[in-house]
């Protein structure tokens, strides 16, 4: 059996990049409709969507458009549920809405999944080695993937957050480069530098505790269920772990995402329209949960659990099943790289030997 962490056989931070990114590609394919309607129930909770601002996001990045430029949803429309959500967005704006954004997404998503899997992964292995070589154990206690889960979505958020205002300016109205310039240096004129993070914490407060949560589960799952030791690194196995472990990340992170949610939507407003009222509304953290709580109970901090479930699951499992598809996949490459490598040595060496 081939060791993961062998450093004949591990596997380069290019391929790990190569990995991640195959898996970025079929989870946006399959998963965006189900949080496009996860979103849109969360967003009718807010008065101020209905003419201005709406907000969807494809599993890997959130997007937010002013629907009358977008023709999107020309008049209200209440959801009653997901499948109802499902229904009237189908019948209204069309089937392609449902995978509303998936090109540009994708130019900014991929970046941000590729330096989270590839940081999480290297900090995971080196930690391990360490406290390997320190407690002369081959074991993985729980912190190194929390710390690590953790810690990497942490740099992968903060890098990519300057990009999401780029983004969501760009996607407001068409815009050329030199005014997106100019907009910036506006930003960073008035605001500071610290302008082109704006939301960054509200992100983290949902991505890091979902991250440490997800990565933690699944290192666990992997660990201790019960399955024969050669299938452990099976696609379907894999699948499942990924998928039991995103349901819990997905349920206990739930508030933090409806938080994100409304904030997003805020700040895309003010981007977008520039509205003075906006601009006067408070959009601090503590300030929308208590809105939310006042105006919806309990029940409206975990808005769009059930579609939020039904799509995190599959895209984690799906995301980190074909992440370590293609991980085992290039140490499959690597080990049979190296025998040749070792083959070819021998060859060379009985030559020398016998000339």
């Amino acid at each position: 059996m081939i060791r993961e962490d062998d450093p004949r056989f591990r596997i380069t931070p290019f391929q790990q990049m190569a990995s991640a990114c195959t898996g970025a590609l079929i989870t946006s394919l399959f998963m965006t409709p189900l949080d496009v309607v996860k979103i849109r129930l969360q967003a009718q909770q807010k008065a101020l969507l209905s003419n201005k601002c709406y907000l969807y996001c494809n599993g890997l990045m959130e997007h937010i458009c002013p629907c009358g430029e977008t023709g999107l949803v020309p008049r209200r429309v209440h959801f009653q549920g997901t499948m109802d959500a499902f229904y009237k967005i189908t019948k209204l704006e069309g089937v392609s809405a449902l995978w509303s954004g998936l090109s540009p997404t994708l130019v900014l998503a991929l970046p941000c999944t590729v330096i989270y899997f590839v940081t999480y992964e290297q900090l995971r292995f080196r930690t391990k080695t360490f406290y390997n070589k320190m407690t002369a154990t081959t074991d993985q206690p729980m912190w190194i993937p929390l710390i690590s889960g953790a810690s990497a979505r942490t740099i992968a958020v903060t890098i990519v957050s300057p990009l999401e205002l780029i983004r969501t300016k760009m996607q407001s109205k068409k815009l050329t480069y030199s005014e997106i310039n100019t907009a910036l240096k506006q930003v960073i004129k008035y605001e500071g530098y610290g302008g082109l993070f704006r939301g960054l914490g509200s992100t983290l407060l949902r991505d890091v505790p979902f991250s440490a949560t997800y990565w933690t589960t699944f290192e666990t799952a992997k660990k201790h269920i019960t399955y024969p030791e050669t299938e452990k690194n099976t696609f379907f196995f894999n699948f499942f772990c990924g998928s039991l472990a995103g349901s819990i990340a997905a349920f206990i992170t739930l508030p933090f995402d409806v938080i994100k949610t409304h904030q997003q939507i805020e700040l895309g407003e003010k981007e977008i329209y520039g509205d003075s009222k906006l601009k006067q509304k408070a959009s601090n953290m503590q300030d929308i949960a208590r809105n939310i709580y006042k105006n919806h109970g309990i029940k409206g901090m975990f808005t769009g659990l059930l579609p939020r479930i039904f799509k995190v699951a599959p895209a984690c499992a799906i995301m980190i099943a074909t992440f370590e598809y293609g991980k085992q996949f290039f140490q499959t490459y690597n080990t049979q790289k190296y025998k040749e490598k070792m083959q070819r040595h021998q060859e060379v060496v009985l030559m020398a030997k016998y000339a």
